[in-house]
Protein backbone atom coordinates (compact mmCIF):
# COMPACT_ATOMS: atom_id res chain seq x y z
CA UNK A 1 0.00 0.00 0.00
CA UNK A 2 1.28 3.60 -0.96
CA UNK A 3 1.47 5.69 1.98
CA UNK A 4 -0.56 8.59 2.05
CA UNK A 5 0.62 11.90 0.56
CA UNK A 6 2.28 14.41 3.05
CA UNK A 7 0.28 16.36 5.20
CA UNK A 8 1.07 20.13 7.08
CA UNK A 9 -2.75 20.46 8.68
CA UNK A 10 -3.97 17.30 9.49
CA UNK A 11 -7.42 16.91 9.14
CA UNK A 12 -9.68 16.46 12.76
CA UNK A 13 -11.57 13.53 13.53
CA UNK A 14 -13.60 12.16 16.54
CA UNK A 15 -11.31 11.40 19.28
CA UNK A 16 -10.50 7.23 19.91
CA UNK A 17 -12.96 5.47 21.89
CA UNK A 18 -10.75 3.35 23.28
CA UNK A 19 -9.21 5.96 25.44
CA UNK A 20 -10.40 7.06 28.52
CA UNK A 21 -11.98 11.16 28.30
CA UNK A 22 -9.42 12.04 30.94
CA UNK A 23 -6.07 10.13 29.54
CA UNK A 24 -7.57 11.96 25.74
CA UNK A 25 -7.89 15.48 27.31
CA UNK A 26 -4.93 14.97 28.91
CA UNK A 27 -2.83 14.04 26.03
CA UNK A 28 -4.58 16.71 23.81
CA UNK A 29 -3.34 19.12 26.46
CA UNK A 30 0.10 21.30 24.37
CA UNK A 31 1.49 21.72 27.96
CA UNK A 32 2.02 17.82 28.06
CA UNK A 33 5.76 16.99 27.26
CA UNK A 34 5.60 15.41 23.38
CA UNK A 35 9.69 15.17 22.99
CA UNK A 36 12.50 13.51 24.79
CA UNK A 37 16.07 13.87 24.79
CA UNK A 38 17.89 13.71 21.23
CA UNK A 39 20.64 11.72 23.29
CA UNK A 40 17.86 8.57 22.91
CA UNK A 41 16.95 9.58 19.72
CA UNK A 42 20.54 9.40 18.09
CA UNK A 43 21.50 5.89 19.76
CA UNK A 44 18.07 4.60 18.65
CA UNK A 45 18.39 6.01 14.79
CA UNK A 46 22.14 4.88 14.85
CA UNK A 47 20.81 0.98 15.32
CA UNK A 48 18.02 1.28 13.09
CA UNK A 49 20.34 2.39 10.11
CA UNK A 50 23.07 0.16 10.63
CA UNK A 51 20.27 -2.86 10.75
CA UNK A 52 18.58 -1.01 7.67
CA UNK A 53 21.65 -0.26 5.86
CA UNK A 54 22.26 2.47 3.11
CA UNK A 55 19.64 3.29 1.21
CA UNK A 56 20.68 1.62 -2.36
CA UNK A 57 20.88 3.33 -5.69
CA UNK A 58 17.40 1.99 -8.23
CA UNK A 59 16.20 0.36 -5.00
CA UNK A 60 12.85 2.00 -3.50
CA UNK A 61 13.73 3.04 -0.14
CA UNK A 62 13.16 1.55 3.35
CA UNK A 63 9.38 2.59 5.32
CA UNK A 64 10.26 3.60 8.63
CA UNK A 65 7.12 4.79 10.15
CA UNK A 66 7.60 7.02 13.59
CA UNK A 67 4.51 6.23 15.74
CA UNK A 68 3.91 8.43 18.71
CA UNK A 69 6.31 10.64 16.81
CA UNK A 70 5.07 13.48 19.00
CA UNK A 71 6.00 17.04 17.64
CA UNK A 72 8.60 15.65 15.05
CA UNK A 73 11.82 15.97 16.81
CA UNK A 74 12.77 12.49 17.11
CA UNK A 75 12.23 11.90 13.54
CA UNK A 76 14.08 14.87 12.49
CA UNK A 77 17.03 13.02 14.82
CA UNK A 78 16.79 10.67 12.70
CA UNK A 79 16.53 12.12 9.21
CA UNK A 80 20.58 12.36 8.82
CA UNK A 81 21.13 9.00 10.17
CA UNK A 82 18.15 7.14 7.66
CA UNK A 83 19.05 9.54 4.54
CA UNK A 84 17.39 7.79 1.86
CA UNK A 85 14.71 5.97 3.53
CA UNK A 86 11.65 7.44 4.08
CA UNK A 87 10.11 8.38 7.48
CA UNK A 88 6.63 8.69 8.47
CA UNK A 89 5.11 10.62 11.49
CA UNK A 90 2.28 8.55 13.16
CA UNK A 91 0.32 10.33 16.19
CA UNK A 92 -2.91 10.48 18.11
CA UNK A 93 -2.62 14.00 19.19
CA UNK A 94 -3.73 16.36 16.67
CA UNK A 95 -1.83 19.16 18.40
CA UNK A 96 1.32 17.05 18.34
CA UNK A 97 0.93 16.17 14.47
CA UNK A 98 0.53 19.72 13.63
CA UNK A 99 3.82 20.96 15.28
CA UNK A 100 5.53 17.42 13.76
CA UNK A 101 4.29 18.55 9.79
CA UNK A 102 6.80 21.27 10.59
CA UNK A 103 9.96 18.92 10.53
CA UNK A 104 8.66 15.60 8.85
CA UNK A 105 7.21 15.77 5.40
CA UNK A 106 5.12 13.08 5.96
CA UNK A 107 2.52 13.16 9.00
CA UNK A 108 -0.46 10.52 9.63
CA UNK A 109 -3.14 10.37 12.19
CA UNK A 110 -3.55 6.70 13.31
CA UNK A 111 -4.07 4.61 16.35
CA UNK A 112 -2.69 1.70 18.10
CA UNK A 113 -6.28 -0.59 18.68
CA UNK A 114 -8.21 -2.98 16.28
CA UNK A 115 -6.20 -1.79 13.05
CA UNK A 116 -5.98 1.61 13.40
CA UNK A 117 -2.76 2.10 11.62
CA UNK A 118 -3.46 3.98 7.98
CA UNK A 119 -1.02 1.06 6.30
CA UNK A 120 -1.40 -1.92 4.95
CA UNK A 121 -0.56 -5.47 7.00
CA UNK A 122 3.02 -5.93 6.13
CA UNK A 123 3.97 -2.68 4.31
CA UNK A 124 6.37 -0.97 6.22
CA UNK A 125 9.98 -2.20 6.89
CA UNK A 126 10.83 -0.61 10.41
CA UNK A 127 8.86 1.32 13.15
CA UNK A 128 10.63 3.36 15.51
CA UNK A 129 8.53 3.20 18.72
CA UNK A 130 10.07 5.76 21.14
CA UNK A 131 8.70 6.86 24.83
CA UNK A 132 5.37 5.55 23.64
CA UNK A 133 4.59 1.99 25.40
CA UNK A 134 4.89 3.66 28.84
CA UNK A 135 1.71 5.26 28.05
CA UNK A 136 -0.54 2.73 26.98
CA UNK A 137 -4.24 1.67 28.30
CA UNK A 138 -3.22 -1.81 25.93
CA UNK A 139 -0.11 -2.49 25.36
CA UNK A 140 -0.18 -5.89 24.18
CA UNK A 141 -2.78 -4.56 21.52
CA UNK A 142 -0.75 -1.44 20.60
CA UNK A 143 2.26 -4.44 19.95
CA UNK A 144 -0.09 -6.54 17.51
CA UNK A 145 -0.89 -3.62 15.73
CA UNK A 146 2.64 -2.77 15.09
CA UNK A 147 3.08 -6.56 14.22
CA UNK A 148 0.31 -6.39 11.45
CA UNK A 149 2.06 -3.82 9.40
CA UNK A 150 5.76 -4.60 9.89
CA UNK A 151 6.92 -6.77 6.98
CA UNK A 152 8.00 -10.52 8.15
CA UNK A 153 11.38 -9.62 9.76
CA UNK A 154 11.37 -5.69 9.86
CA UNK A 155 12.87 -3.90 12.55
CA UNK A 156 10.94 -2.53 15.47
CA UNK A 157 13.02 -0.15 17.73
CA UNK A 158 11.63 0.71 21.06
CA UNK A 159 12.53 2.94 24.08
CA UNK A 160 11.48 3.06 27.44
CA UNK A 161 11.82 4.52 31.00
CA UNK A 162 13.89 1.55 32.67
CA UNK A 163 11.63 0.78 36.00
CA UNK A 164 14.88 -0.64 37.49
CA UNK A 165 17.44 2.55 36.71
CA UNK A 166 20.58 2.67 38.71
CA UNK A 167 18.96 5.48 41.01
CA UNK A 168 15.49 4.20 40.96
CA UNK A 169 16.90 1.37 42.89
CA UNK A 170 18.58 3.55 45.10
CA UNK A 171 15.18 5.75 46.04
CA UNK A 172 13.22 2.28 45.88
CA UNK A 173 15.65 1.06 48.78
CA UNK A 174 15.27 4.33 50.88
CA UNK A 175 11.30 4.35 50.47
CA UNK A 176 11.10 6.64 47.84
CA UNK A 177 8.74 6.94 44.38
CA UNK A 178 10.81 5.34 41.86
CA UNK A 179 11.50 8.17 38.60
CA UNK A 180 9.36 7.56 35.96
CA UNK A 181 6.85 6.16 37.70
CA UNK A 182 3.69 8.60 38.55
CA UNK A 183 0.44 8.19 41.06
CA UNK A 184 -1.71 10.94 39.47
CA UNK A 185 -2.35 12.89 36.55
CA UNK A 186 -2.52 15.84 38.87
CA UNK A 187 0.84 16.13 40.31
CA UNK A 188 4.22 14.74 41.41
CA UNK A 189 3.67 12.76 44.52
CA UNK A 190 6.77 10.91 46.41
CA UNK A 191 9.46 11.16 43.91
CA UNK A 192 12.31 13.75 42.46
CA UNK A 193 10.79 15.79 39.58
CA UNK A 194 7.74 18.36 38.97
CA UNK A 195 6.66 17.06 35.72
CA UNK A 196 3.19 14.78 35.00
CA UNK A 197 4.07 13.08 31.66
CA UNK A 198 0.93 10.66 32.01
CA UNK A 199 3.20 7.10 32.73
CA UNK A 200 1.04 4.31 33.16
CA UNK A 201 3.29 1.08 33.07
CA UNK A 202 7.16 1.06 33.42
CA UNK A 203 9.39 -2.13 32.15
CA UNK A 204 12.69 -3.78 33.32
CA UNK A 205 15.13 -5.21 31.07
CA UNK A 206 14.17 -8.18 31.43
CA UNK A 207 10.12 -7.54 31.54
CA UNK A 208 10.33 -5.68 28.24
CA UNK A 209 12.60 -8.63 26.63
CA UNK A 210 9.77 -11.20 27.77
CA UNK A 211 6.54 -8.65 26.95
CA UNK A 212 8.08 -8.44 23.34
CA UNK A 213 9.10 -12.08 22.76
CA UNK A 214 5.44 -12.92 23.97
CA UNK A 215 3.93 -10.44 21.62
CA UNK A 216 5.78 -12.08 18.49
CA UNK A 217 9.09 -10.55 18.24
CA UNK A 218 12.74 -11.64 18.29
CA UNK A 219 14.89 -9.72 20.02
CA UNK A 220 18.18 -8.61 18.60
CA UNK A 221 19.53 -6.46 21.06
CA UNK A 222 18.40 -4.20 24.68
CA UNK A 223 20.66 -1.50 24.71
CA UNK A 224 20.70 1.61 27.37
CA UNK A 225 20.50 5.28 26.66
CA UNK A 226 21.12 7.95 29.19
CA UNK A 227 17.79 10.78 30.33
CA UNK A 228 17.93 14.01 29.63
CA UNK A 229 16.87 15.39 32.84
CA UNK A 230 19.27 13.89 35.08
CA UNK A 231 21.25 16.12 37.31
CA UNK A 232 24.42 17.83 35.60
CA UNK A 233 27.01 16.17 38.25
CA UNK A 234 25.26 12.96 37.98
CA UNK A 235 25.56 12.71 34.02
CA UNK A 236 29.03 10.51 33.37
CA UNK A 237 27.51 7.99 35.73
CA UNK A 238 24.27 7.82 33.64
CA UNK A 239 26.21 7.43 30.57
CA UNK A 240 28.55 4.76 32.36
CA UNK A 241 25.15 3.23 33.23
CA UNK A 242 24.19 2.78 29.42
CA UNK A 243 27.02 -0.71 28.82
CA UNK A 244 25.06 -2.04 31.57
CA UNK A 245 21.28 -1.99 30.13
CA UNK A 246 19.42 -3.12 33.18
CA UNK A 247 21.34 -0.21 34.77
CA UNK A 248 20.45 2.27 31.95
CA UNK A 249 18.15 5.12 32.66
CA UNK A 250 16.12 4.26 28.84
CA UNK A 251 15.94 0.69 27.81
CA UNK A 252 16.72 0.58 23.77
CA UNK A 253 14.94 -2.74 22.37
CA UNK A 254 15.92 -3.72 18.59
CA UNK A 255 13.15 -6.45 17.73
CA UNK A 256 12.46 -8.05 14.81
CA UNK A 257 9.00 -9.37 13.59
CA UNK A 258 8.88 -12.70 13.96
CA UNK A 259 7.43 -15.39 11.21
CA UNK A 260 4.34 -16.41 11.73
CA UNK A 261 4.07 -20.08 11.87
CA UNK A 262 2.95 -22.33 10.03
CA UNK A 263 -0.05 -25.07 10.76
CA UNK A 264 3.10 -27.66 10.14
CA UNK A 265 5.62 -26.19 11.96
CA UNK A 266 3.69 -25.73 15.31
CA UNK A 267 4.55 -27.60 18.43
CA UNK A 268 2.36 -30.63 18.72
CA UNK A 269 -0.61 -30.62 21.53
CA UNK A 270 0.39 -32.25 24.78
CA UNK A 271 -1.83 -35.35 25.33
CA UNK A 272 -3.52 -35.51 29.03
Amino acid sequence: MTPPPPTTSPAPSPPTPHLPTQLRDFYENPSVPVASGDARSRRQALLLARALGPARVGAPPATVLDIGCGDGTAAATAATPLAGHRIIGVDWSQDALRRAATRIPTVVRGELTDGGLPFATGSADAVLFSEVIEHLVDPDAALDELRRVLRPGGHLMLSTPNLAAWYNRGLLLAGIQPVFSEVSLRAIHGRPGTQVVGHLRLYTARALRGFLTASGFDVIQIAGAPYHDVPRPLRPLDRAACHIPPLASILLAHARRAPTPSPHNAPPHKVR
